[in-house]
């Protein structure tokens, strides 16, 4: 049997009618003859929902206990073993009781799934995976329950069930949603109109966007190529010139015209890698359409026209953006360009928008002007070659005469390849004029006149000419062509460790900088930033003696935006390292704008840690605090009440109460100074050597006797620490130890040295701590388990981490073999022996 179809009820938020459609559905199918069962829908005492279920088969739910009290859940063996063939399941993200088959309740309808039976089943946007995070910035909420995208996009279908802000609120106002004593809690809540809002509009593009995805995938399947004009997709082609984002903003102002207009800007790539394309320019190119709600896209192609035109038709759009050609007009005669090409083979179903721009009929430049890429020498040698070799060569009697004019001419061309491979194409152009004049007037009849009477040498010294520079263009470019890809294979390295650095943590502004006057062998490097055009540019980050303080200052300058700017000292760079700087550019603005958003969630961080204290605070107070106090006044007003005579011993455990409450106390309020100490950095610790046995025991007064074990060599190094707080630790760390430790099984008190340091072990049998909450045991009002609130505030760890690592140790928790938790504390080994009469004393702590 094949897998069974899903089909889905989706809505923006609870109460839209969701179920209420489902059940409808199943009324329809039954009608026709379906066989049609209820695994599980919840009606939520609504009335009109729970009136659907009516005629419809239920399966029996499958009773579970947890903590004390009973739930219901889908009886998934129950399903399977009635095999109908259609099953309704409502709220697919809800999470079953734990005992339950799956934890999740997808989980349940994809083995309904597998088995072949027909599942109809409802969700809401919010419980969606990917927009979790979305959501709860939109409602404040956080939702626990949700669902993977995968599994709703592979739903057979998903119908949207839509109800305005406005309908749904009065629904929620007449009672049909929540109960009465709910609803006013909810409409100033989650059900504000600008939640609902929002809500509603992600679930109408996530269902948009699934039927443009179906729309795609069907046209792939039947092998359509033509456009249909459902949606106004706009395609942007960009050059990574400086019209790009002229182009961009003309494009965006088109889509706002268009309902759910969208903006794909796409750069041809050419397939050999060679590209005159500024980095730099696309990557500002690339942030302006994302900012403006667009997608970039980058495609490879060595036909520009036939690969937009590719492109466009591939993602279905309506229209294309290019801009005018920047071409000069005699370049026309090379071909209509890139522009008119696409405008001629866009046919009728695209239109195409050429938007004129300053650059236009501008030119790109000539790609040749390489002499200061080969350097001086090589272009002398060139010149020398293209301009002196033939004339050397005609005033060599004893080599030229006998050879005949064939011969002459193939060792003039000689000359002219050997000048193309020196000096590049205007030292060989050079060397075809000069060697065709030397030929023609010293090598063919009449000599020494420039009039050739022979037609044969007229026709050879044309076919010199032409094969010369054909000889020399192709000598030209061959070397033209493998520096550019010696150079773009050096710039892929550099990029490669650029990005390797960014990979590996290394994303500090400094550190980028130092690589990039590596890489260039600069003095100084600095990123300059301004808060407008108007301000002054400070610093942001410089390395190297004397960096410059404004862009017009440096050799090098390479604007990031209006206001970055980096900057490089020592020496001017060529034209073409700029790409590689421009990469550096780019990469030093998402640092800092990275740095700046760190430093936003830290600063935002510590409000929220200082509420979450003082929220702690207050429940410790409010309890801790109170109930000793509570006992005190009791106990006080008993002792002092004349109504009731107290014996001797009535009256000493009175005030045997009063004193144990006075000790709580006295416990609560060090504490919270210590930590006060501990978070206000004004623990200053006394580090002196001291004997490790002494403070141990000095520690354990607090404790009672028997409660712990001792196994303490007495042959220990003496440790570095301060000796009140190291007291302080180890009484916490016990006292957590025997508090947990079962009756009759005394903690032990272990130490040993390792190399350089003392290591103290506090090891219970009690009922340990997960894995992943040791760490947590050691924050600040942390109880594990249901500790009872007179074991304490949850601050006897927290301080005795915090003192131990202010005299330079440490303390972890490791899991007891066999059961239990032992704390590890860490402590330095003294450098010297201590000195006489350094020992620890009562009067010292």
């Amino acid at each position: 049997m094949g897998r069974g179809k899903l089909r889905i009820h989706l809505g923006a938020a609870p109460g839209v009618g969701k179920t209420y459609a489902m059940l409808s559905e199943a009324h329809r199918r039954v009608e026709r003859g379906a066989d049609c069962v209820v695994g599980f829908v919840e009606h939520h005492h609504r009335p009109r929902t729970e009136a659907m279920l009516h005629g419809l088969e239920t399966v029996e739910r499958r009773e579970l206990e947890y903590r004390g009290a009973v739930f219901t859940e889908m009886d998934v063996d129950a399903v399977l073993a009635r095999r109908p063939a259609v099953a309704l399941v409502d709220e697919l993200a809800h999470t079953n009781v734990r005992g339950s088959r799956n934890p999740k309740r997808w989980q349940d309808v994809e083995e309904l799934l597998a088995a072949g039976i027909d599942v109809v089943s409802t969700v809401n946007i919010q419980h969606l995976e990917s927009l979790g995070d979305v959501v709860e910035t939109i409602t404040c909420v956080r939702q626990r329950e949700t669902v993977p995208d995968e599994v709703v996009r592979r739903a057979d279908q998903v119908e949207l069930v839509d109800m305005s802000p406005q309908a749904l609120r009065r629904r929620m106002a007449h009672g049909n949603v929540y109960q009465p004593d709910k609803v006013d809690a909810a409409l100033s809540h989650y059900f504000r109109p600008g939640n609902l809002t929002a809500l509603r509009e992600l679930a109408l593009l996530w269902v948009a966007d699934r039927v443009d995805a179906y729309l795609n995938d069907y046209r792939g399947e039947h092998g359509i190529r033509t456009t249909w004009q459902a949606r106004e997709r706009i395609v942007v082609g960009l050059t990574g010139g400086p019209e790009g984002r002229t182009l961009i903003r003309r494009a965006a102002r088109l889509a706002e015209k268009g309902a759910g207009g969208e903006v794909l800007a796409v750069h041809i790539a050419a397939s050999d890698g060679l590209t005159s394309a500024s980095p730099q320019e696309l990557a500002v190119q690339r942030t302006l359409v994302e900012d403006l709600g667009g997608t970039f896209h980058q495609v490879v192609g060595d036909d520009v026209a036939a690969s937009v035109l590719d492109f466009a038709r591939g993602v279905n759009a309506t229209q294309i953006v290019l801009g005018v050609s920047r071409r000069k007009p005699w370049q026309y005669v090379l071909g209509p360009g890139v522009s008119a090409t696409v405008a001629r083979d866009s046919g009728p179903d695209l239109d195409v928008h050429l938007v004129t721009h300053d650059a236009v009929a501008r030119g790109r430049g000539l790609p040749i002007a390489h002499g200061a890429r080969l350097g001086r020498v090589r272009v002398l040698s060139g010149w020398a070659a293209g301009v002196l070799g033939p004339a050397a060569l005609t005033a060599s009697p004893a080599v030229l005469p006998d050879l005949g004019l064939a011969n002459d001419m193939l060792l003039f061309l000689a000359l002219t390849v050997a000048a193309a491979l020196l000096g590049g194409l205007l030292p060989a152009l050079a060397s075809v004029a000069v060697g065709s004049l030397l030929l023609n007037y010293f090598f063919t009849r009449p000599p020494h006149q420039p009039a050739i009477s022979d037609l044969g040498n007229i026709v050879a010294l044309a076919v010199f000419v032409g094969v010369a520079v054909s000889v020399a263009s192709a000598v030209d470019l061959a070397a033209r062509r493998t520096h550019q890809a010696a150079r773009l294979r050096a710039e892929s390295e550099i990029l490669s460790v650029l990005a390797g650095s960014v990979l590996r943590g290394e994303d500090t502004i400094e550190a980028l900088l130092e690589r990039l006057r590596e890489t260039f062998a600069m003095e100084s490097a600095a990123l300059l930033e301004r808060a407008g055009e108007s301000e002054p540019w400070t610093v942001a980050g410089s390395v190297g003696p004397h960096p410059v303080s404004r862009p017009e200052d440096a050799d090098v300058d390479m604007p990031i935006d209006d206001h970055l700017a980096l900057t490089l000292s020592g020496r001017a760079l060529p034209a073409e390292d700029r790409r590689v700087i421009g990469a550096f550019a780019a990469q030093a603005a998402v640092v800092l704008e990275r740095r700046r958003l760190v430093d936003a969630a830290e600063q935002g961080r510590r409000p929220v840690e200082s509420h979450r204290v003082r929220t702690d605070l207050l429940a410790a107070v409010s309890h801790d605090l109170r109930s000793p106090l509570a006992g005190v006044k009791a106990a006080v007003s008993s002792l002092r009440s004349v109504d009731v005579a107290w014996s001797e011993a009535d009256q000493a455990a009175l005030l045997e109460a009063i004193e144990e409450g006075a000790d709580r106390l006295a416990r609560l309020v060090g504490d919270l100074l210590d930590m006060s100490r501990l978070d206000t950095g004004t623990v200053v610790p006394l580090i002196r050597e001291t004997g490790l046995d002494e403070i141990v025991r000095m520690a354990l007064g607090g404790v009672p006797e028997g409660s712990v074990r001792l196994d303490i060599p007495e042959t220990l190094p003496m440790v570095a620490v301060d000796r009140a707080l190291l007291e302080r630790v180890v009484a916490n760390v016990v006292e957590n130890a025997v508090r947990y430790s079962p009756d009759g099984q005394p903690a032990l008190v272990t130490a040993g040295a390792l190399r350089h340091r003392v290591e103290v072990r506090v090891v219970d049998r009690g009922p340990g701590v997960p894995d992943e909450v040791k760490d947590r045991i050691f924050e600040p009002f942390q109880r594990h388990r249901d500790a009872p609130r007179g074991t304490g505030a949850g601050l006897g760890l927290a301080v005795a981490r915090g003192f131990a690592e202010a005299v330079g140790g440490t303390l972890h928790a490791e899991d007891t073999p066999g059961g239990g938790l032992t704390l590890v504390l860490t402590l330095p080994v003294s450098a010297g022996p201590p000195a006489p009469g350094d020992l620890p004393a009562a009067a010292d702590v």
